[in-house]
């Protein structure tokens, strides 16, 4: 897979991890272990760019002693989510235009 196309997916799985709740590093991993594989190193490039690109917000809270990031996604994460959706749509138009060139 493209490297900026992986990127970008990739982007959007850690969104979709943390859509329906506040999650950290360790369980975004976990949730996401099904689907695509990734290590921490990647995972928190990941979390660091979405924050900065404010598409969301994270909170330390305290857990057993030490602190835990807590990651929550912004309403701009939440329009990136759509707009890949849209786009994952039109990508399957492609696709779908492909292999039926390959049939004829």
């Amino acid at each position: 897979m493209d490297a900026q196309l992986r990127r970008g997916v990739l982007d959007v799985c850690v969104l979709a991890a943390i859509k329906n709740e506040n999650s950290y590093g360790y369980k975004i991993i976990k949730d996401l272990k099904p689907v695509i594989e990734l290590s921490e190193s990647t995972l928190y490039t990941i979390l660091k760019r979405l924050e900065d690109s404010k598409m969301l917000v994270v909170k330390s809270v305290e857990f057993e002693g030490r602190l835990r990031k807590y990651y929550h996604i912004t309403p701009a994460g939440l329009q990136r989510l759509e707009e890949f959706k849209n786009e994952w749509k039109e990508m399957m138009s492609i696709y779908a235009f492909i292999v039926e060139a390959d049939l004829k």
